[in-house]
């Protein structure tokens, strides 16, 4: 007798049939938006309501996400040492990656000089229309950034936007989970169970993944013009073909040396890449991503720890943009910079993308922040690219979702927390 192939005969084979649906719906739903805007730009512009919504709504329960996983996937740990083990392999990752990623920027943009040719002046830019951005840039500096760790409540740290002082909470309650043992077991199997009722609850939103998508990408191309999207200039095409190559060759090697594939990974998560992609937001995408890392074989409290840090610290589309963005402006307004300016700019970057972490428009912020620190190259210059920062941000949260997936997959290797036989059966 044959056995039943259909979607129905097999949980695994359901979810893949629910996955490839949604796929699909997401894809029709791009490609549709990009039509309405291109024909209709005014109705283009007037969804953009539309994605903002989903984007809030993922928003919603990304707290208790993490929450739930840190703290169960912890209190599950049986020695404490290992999971500050993980969180030292982890933080070491990210320092490494995200230098690697800013080097490449300033590599590329020395290079190419994509700036070299604009001939604008300070004088003649509106400095006006960065006004805003500057002001956030002063209100994310390190200081407040490391005061903001620390929520005023226990409560307060599931109402911000910044997702490290959930991390801190989530992190401390489960280490205390850890430590009362047995008689906390009641607390922690209760947490375990809301985790099922809190996933389920991201799957139904994730339903609307395809309003979502087709709103956003329908105000980009009603806005922007639908040839936009194929002439974005010099700049951005360089910074997505730098971003490419970062993924392919720098992430893909990692990928190969911890025995996986850097293009299986990416059609494992197309669905959440166009998610990401429409929206212009990682964040849309990071519930499912912990959900499909731990089908994938991540053990939970590897993947609890590293997906929502790496949304902090890992930004490797956000640190090529930053380097790369400041050089074409240094070019565009004909500033010269030293070496020694370079290498100055290596460490604010490296700084300063740290503060802005959780902020709505964080890579502009981050750029406008660093621009403040170096005095050498004109703020106002942020003018230039100001019109074309909404398809910029669209390459940064692609290539900081992939890089914090492969982060996350590395690091569970080098812990011995990867089922390396589910990890190939998913990616294939």
């Amino acid at each position: 007798m044959i056995a039943d192939a259909s979607p129905d005969a097999d949980p695994s084979l359901r979810r893949r049939h629910r996955s490839t649906h949604l796929y699909l719906q997401v894809l029709v739903a791009i490609a549709l938006g990009a039509l309405l805007g291109a024909l209709a730009p005014g109705w283009g512009e007037a969804l953009k309501p539309l994605g903002d919504a989903f984007i809030k709504l993922v928003r919603m329960v990304i707290a208790p996400v993490i929450f739930l996983t840190l703290t169960t996937g912890i209190a599950g740990v049986a020695e404490l040492r290992g999971l500050g083990r993980v969180a030292a392999k982890a933080l070491a990752y990210f320092l490494f990656f995200s230098t690697l990623a800013l080097l490449l920027g300033l590599v590329v943009g020395n290079v190419v000089r994509p700036g070299a040719g604009v001939g604008a002046t300070p004088a003649s830019l509106d400095a006006g229309a960065v006004q805003t951005y500057v002001q956030q840039a002063h209100e994310t500096g390190v200081v407040p950034f490391l005061l903001a760790i620390i929520p005023d409540s226990l409560v307060g740290a599931f109402t911000g936007q910044n997702i490290l002082p959930v991390l801190l909470i989530a992190g401390l309650f489960g280490v205390s989970l850890s430590l009362v043992g047995a008689p906390a077991r009641p607390v922690t199997e209760l947490l375990e169970s809301l985790s099922l009722v809190v996933f389920r609850l991201v799957a139904l939103v994730m339903r609307a993944a395809p309003l979502g998508a087709f709103g956003a990408i329908a105000f980009t191309v009603g806005k922007f013009g639908l040839g936009t999207l194929v002439h974005l200039g010099g700049l951005v095409a360089c910074f997505y073909v730098t971003a490419a190559l970062f993924v392919l060759v720098v992430l893909g090697a990692v990928a190969r040396a911890a025995g996986f594939s850097i293009l299986k990974l990416i059609r494992y998560l197309r669905t959440e890449l166009l998610l990401v992609l429409g929206t212009s937001s990682s964040e849309a995408a990071l519930p499912a991503l912990i959900g499909k890392l731990e089908a994938a074989g991540c053990a939970k409290p590897v993947v609890g720890l590293v997906v929502p840090a790496g949304y902090s610290f890992n930004l490797d589309g956000t640190n090529i943009y930053m380097t790369l963005s400041v050089l074409f402006i240094a070019q565009a307004t004909g500033t010269t910079l030293s070496w020694g300016q370079e290498l100055a700019l290596l460490g604010v970057a490296m700084l300063s993308s740290k503060g802005a972490a959780g902020v709505t428009g964080a890579g502009f912020i981050t750029l406008a922040a660093t621009l403040s620190v170096l005095p050498t190259v004109p703020l106002a210059g942020m003018a230039l690219i100001l019109g074309i920062d909404r398809f910029m941000s669209e390459c940064r949260s692609l290539t900081n979702f992939i890089g914090n997936a492969v982060a996350t997959i590395v690091v569970a290797r080098w812990e011995g927390a990867l089922d390396r036989e589910r990890l190939a059966a998913a990616l294939g």
